[in-house]
Formats: C-alpha cells, structure tokens, sequence
C-alpha cells in the first residue's frame, strides 16, 4: 500500500492494506483472481506468481491485509481455521511436546488429540494458563511450543499474553495464540510478546457466515519460511472467492467489533440479573476472574457469552428452542445473534469426563451477540427465558 502502515490506525488498515487501486484498470476493489497458472515470459521467470495454490492475487491482498491488522511482517492464509492449525502442528514431529490451553476448541483438541498426536508422534500437556505455575510446570526439555486461546471457548478464560510469552520464552519454545474470539481489533498479541496468531477468519474477519478461511501471522522470519513452504506443499489453501469474501469483511470489522462489544455488555448484564440464570461468563463484567487482565490486553470485551440456565438439560434445551432472532447453530461472530449448546454441539468430539472437568455441563449456553438493535434481542431472550419452567 502507498501509505506507511505503521502510522495508520487500525480502522484505515482494515480498508485500505493491501488493497490498493488495480493498476490496469483502476478498480477500487481487489479484483477476484480466478487463474489457476499464471503466464511466464521466460522459463522461470514470472511477475510474482506461477501456480495458484503457491500465490494467488487477491489470497495475497488478504494476507498483506491481515498482516497489517496484526502488526506483522507476514501473513498466510489458509482454506479454514482448522487447516491453518494442522498446517502449523506439521511443523512439528515424534517426539516433540507441546503445551495446549485446556479449554481450546473443540476441533483443536481433536485435531492434536486425535490426529496429530497418534500420527506424528507429538504429545501434549492440556494445563490451565489462567494458572501461570501450572504453565511453567508443564514445560520438559521437548517442548516445543505453547497454543494459548484467549479468550477460550467456551468458558472464556482469558490468560496473561505477555506473561505466558515470558514464560514460553525462557523455556526456548515458540508462543501460538488464537486470536479468534478477539478478533485484530480488539487484541494483539504479537505486541504482547506472541511468535504467531491464528485465527479462524471464517468468525469475526468474514463476519457475514459465508466464508470458511484461516489466518496465521508472525514476524518471526523462520517461522514464516517453514509455514510458507508447508501451505504450498500441504495445499490447504483458500479460493479466491473466499479471500475476496474476508476482505470485504476487514473494511467494517472494527464498525462491527464496537457493535457487538456494546451490544454483548448489555446482554451480560441483562443475564446477570435474570432469575433463571445460574451464571454469567463475560470478560466485560466485574464478575469474571480475570476481568482485569482483560481489560488490560482488549480494547473491548468481545461479543462472546456463556451463562447456564438454572434446572437441567430440559430447561436449556427450552431456552435454546424458543429463542427467535439468535438462530441455533455453530459457529459464531458474525453479524446475526447465534446460539449453541457445546456439550452437545460445537465440543461434542470432547470426552464427557473432559467437558466435566473443564465446566462444560448440560446447562452451558454459549452466545454470539450480533448486531441486531439492543433492544430486540432481549426481547428475544427475555421471552425465550420466560418459557423455561422447572
């Protein structure tokens, strides 16, 4: 881009990194690039690009977008969240550890768990990073790596990102951080003292659930050379079309941040006062146990909530089959409310014994507040609640 990035606030970056004017025909918006070859004038020499799956116009346009968002110097995307997180545990072999946040997504868990560690030989230690001495003892001298998520999903879980990189570090192993329930815009974590941030961009980065895509970015040259050959030799690349989807979404990612955030707090404290709510999970409320360290690592406080109904199954199973504008469904962050029950959706892959242990019970909702007006949707909740009889 024209413009020194550096010196641009956030909300300018999402519109206009990485997207400058098509120089042929002066389009304003990143062009889509179908191509799958790209011509060559002579044998080996090209204008930057050769074959799609190694680099694509508009994938590039994205990335450089996202690099900006995230303060770093590379960015790389990739055909979903999940394949940008088994994209970077490749890097990784037999024999090597690697720490996890316990509480991660569900996909996460099964893609080290159940793929990654009985494949490539990796083991890994689940430990509670709100919980900085138990981080620091799980380290061994084959510890490669730590996966932080923060917040976690479901129980939103925010951990100490610069002391979680101190402790990483003086251990000789690299930090990851899932940026997802955050987004760009309300956390950085590279300025925290992460190696690398992953996001699932198919939440809040997209915005409008029409896009399934991953990001990973890093300023760590190293890093970004292992991750740039394996995205070309592994081939989880995204279509343009997806890439052109997410960048459309970038332009109004902070509008929409600040939408659900406010949006979300309202909602927060609405539940806190409800009688047939148990409890309120919301990094925005003094009630959080790590409000604190989340108010001094976010802009805001998400659009991200989980409470647990009072009674049982059946009672959070008549809440979650009246709500009207919050639709049931996974997935989240993106412009309409939505509404899951994990145990039984989004972290079924997760052993009972497991969501017991991580307080993931039959009575947890989790919400995605959109950016429907406030008053509307609590409407909504408040008669989807009144339902719930015990």
């Amino acid at each position: 881009m024209a413009h020194d990035s550096h010196r641009l606030h956030p909300e300018t970056l999402y519109i206009h990194a990485g997207q400058t004017p098509d120089p042929v025909t002066g389009a304003v918006v990143v062009p889509i690039s179908l191509a799958t070859t790209f011509a060559q004038r002579s044998p080996g020499v090209n204008s930057g690009y050769e074959y799609s799956r190694t680099g694509n116009p508009t994938r590039k346009a994205f990335e450089e977008c996202l690099a900006a968002a995230e303060g770093a110097k590379f960015s790389l995307a990739f055909a979903s969240g999940s394949a940008a997180l088994m994209t970077i545990l490749a890097m990784h072999g037999p024999g090597d550890h690697i720490v996890s946040m316990d509480d991660v997504y569900g996909g996460t868990q099964r893609g080290m768990l159940k793929v990654s560690k009985p494949s490539q030989g990796v083991d890994y230690t689940m430990v509670d990073m709100t919980d900085l001495d138990k981080l620091a003892a799980a380290f061994t001298p084959r510890t490669k790596s730590v996966w932080l998520e923060t917040p976690t999903n479901p129980t939103l879980k925010i951990s100490d990102i610069r002391r979680v990189a101190e402790i990483t570090h003086q251990h000789g192993a690299q930090l990851y951080v899932d940026n997802t329930f955050a987004s760009p815009y309300l956390q950085n974590p590279l300025s925290l003292g992460a190696d690398v941030v992953v996001h699932s961009a198919t939440k809040y980065i997209g915005g409008h659930s029409d896009v399934v895509l991953g990001v990973v970015c890093t300023s760590n040259q190293e890093i970004y050379d292992k991750l740039h050959f394996l995205q070309n030799a592994i081939g989880a690349v995204p279509s343009p079309f997806e890439c052109y989807l997410a960048l459309r979404g970038m332009k109004t990612l902070h509008l929409r941040m600040k939408a659900h955030s406010e949006n979300a707090l309202r909602v927060a404290q609405f539940l806190e006062g409800h009688p047939k709510v148990e409890r309120v999970i919301y990094p925005g409320l003094a009630s959080h146990p790590q409000h604190a360290i989340a108010a001094q690592q976010m802009r805001m406080f998400g659009g991200m909530i989980t409470f647990f109904v009072k009674g049982g199954l059946e009672q959070a199973r008549t809440f979650l089959e009246n709500v009207k504008l919050f639709a049931l469904a996974e997935s989240l962050g993106c412009v309409e409310g939505l509404v899951e029950h994990p145990a039984l959706m989004t972290h079924a892959s997760v052993p009972a014994e497991k969501r017991q242990e991580l307080g993931i019970s039959d009575t947890l909702v989790r919400l995605s507040v959109g950016v429907e007006h406030i008053d509307d949707i609590l409407d909504d909740l408040t008669q989807a609640l009144d339902k719930i009889v015990f």
